[in-house]
């Protein structure tokens, strides 16, 4: 069975939001701070250190 990364992302968040209860400021400063690595001079380093 194949599941879509962006479903199965949606699914653990949910869950661990639920499960875990962190404050909602850590989880904006977590969401902003991904996306705003994701386009920076960091996202070759941090790519080749995940693969």
């Amino acid at each position: 069975m194949d599941v879509p990364l962006w479903l199965a992302l949606i699914v653990v968040g949910w869950l661990g939001v639920k499960l875990i209860r962190p404050p909602w400021w850590l989880i904006t400063v977590l969401l902003l701070g991904g996306y705003l690595l994701a386009d920076s001079l960091f996202a070759p380093v941090i790519g080749t250190a995940v693969k």
